[in-house]
């Protein structure tokens, strides 16, 4: 599960799931577009947008998917309630990963009832190539032993790319975008309805 606001979703985003997809050895893979993160206080896009756009970017993908649990519950959304949505969808015996990035590492002992998530899924924490690695010593103390072995063992070092979906917005509020970050059809459909102040006067 890959939670986030894809706000828009971009070329790193599905690079970095694929990636994951594959070391981990996942046999579904879930985008789930926040609709309002209890750490954020806006989104540019509407969560349908968002939501359209994904699926858009992971069209013919196997085992890809893209989830509106969270854009359809009440706000403010935490991760603990996404987790409880699929282990009811899937059962106790699958294993669930949440991705994470390592950024989010040190604000994870913050996150809404953290110990009992960790109990449902196992917390799956990217490192782009050329960035620190994550100090999981910071971490004792807080979570069990078994709980930071799980997070060492399902580290990820995902290749290097730097794309960030702020920088992309106020390129698009410029009419300007790297051909790159985003997939075409994506990009059509960012301008056929004017997302992020495309070309407006």
């Amino acid at each position: 599960m890959f939670g986030g606001s894809f706000d828009p979703i971009h070329t790193g985003h599905v690079r970095v799931a694929q990636y994951a997809f594959e070391e981990l050895g996942a046999e579904r893979l879930f985008f789930i577009p926040a609709r309002q993160s209890p750490h954020k206080t806006e989104s540019p896009a509407a969560g349908h947008h968002r939501l359209a756009m994904i699926q858009i970017a992971i069209e013919g993908m196997e085992g890809f998917s893209v989830s509106d649990c969270e854009l359809t519950r009440s706000e403010p959304s935490y991760t603990l309630d996404t987790i409880r949505f699929f282990r009811k969808q899937f059962g106790e015996v699958v294993l669930l990963y949440w991705l994470i990035g390592a950024d989010q590492l040190t604000e994870l002992h913050k996150w809404y009832r953290v110990q009992e998530l960790m109990d449902l899924c196992r917390i799956s924490v990217m490192v782009r190539a050329g960035h620190p690695l994550p100090d999981f010593s910071r971490l004792e103390g807080i979570f069990s032993e078994s709980q930071i072995q799980n997070m060492k063992r399902d580290f990820l070092p995902t290749p290097r790319i730097e794309l960030s979906s702020t920088d992309i917005r106020h390129q698009l509020a410029q009419g300007i975008i790297n051909p790159q970050a985003l997939s075409p059809k994506v990009y059509s459909y960012i301008i056929t309805h004017r997302l992020y102040d495309f070309n407006k006067q």
